[in-house]
């Protein structure tokens, strides 16, 4: 039977993002799918940057977050910053070519969201693919060669798919945006008799 493909756009910096990862890879059990991470670097202003009604929605946002993660035993505590996380990124293609995106994703999630590690520094990415039992050094050498390439071609097919956030499925076409949309994007798969018979 044909597998088909599900996109995941994600960004190590979104609390939503996060609460979608394991779930998204869960329906490959219960699916004929195959879920594609493809990074997505998050354009996010800084406090002072945008309208007090935006610093609401943030803070609301954080809170709604935490409300989905604590049943799950997830922590989440806001960044202290705005990052931009192009090595988290690259680490994350780096990974995934050499298939550990999970290992790599659950612990990049977890240790940021503890805020325990910096997605922006190179020198914390590095050794977060060490402790995955990956090698930093390549690492390095991608991050400073193909990477960045990669990312981009990344970029350009989420502006192809007119991706404006994240956690975004792609599926036939159709975007499901929030991790709360999973169970619609379910219904999509069930109606494309895309089930595992029990």
């Amino acid at each position: 039977m044909e597998t088909r493909e599900v996109k995941m756009y994600s960004d190590y910096k979104s609390p939503f993002a996060y609460l979608a990862f394991d779930p998204a890879y869960e329906l490959q059990q219960r699916y004929r799918i195959r879920i594609r991470w493809i990074p997505f670097q998050l354009r996010l202003k800084g406090p002072g940057q945008r309208s007090i009604f935006s610093e609401y929605k943030a803070k609301y946002s954080y809170l709604d977050a935490r409300r989905w993660a604590q049943p799950r035993g997830i922590v989440i505590r806001g960044p202290k910053k705005i990052y931009d996380t192009t090595p988290a990124l690259i680490g994350g293609l780096f990974a995934d070519a050499r298939g550990r995106l999970l290992d790599y994703s659950r612990k990049a999630f977890e240790l940021f969201f503890r805020r325990e590690l910096e997605l922006d520094q190179p020198g914390a990415i590095a050794g977060l693919i060490e402790s995955i039992d990956l090698s930093a050094d390549e690492y390095r050498t991608y991050l400073a060669g193909e990477g960045p390439r990669d990312l981009e071609r990344a970029a350009q097919e989420a502006e192809a798919d007119h991706i404006f956030g994240v956690p975004i499925f792609i599926f036939a076409g159709e975007p499901f945006w929030g991790h709360d949309r999973i169970p619609v994007l379910e219904t999509r798969l069930t109606e494309a008799r895309l089930a595992i018979a029990k």
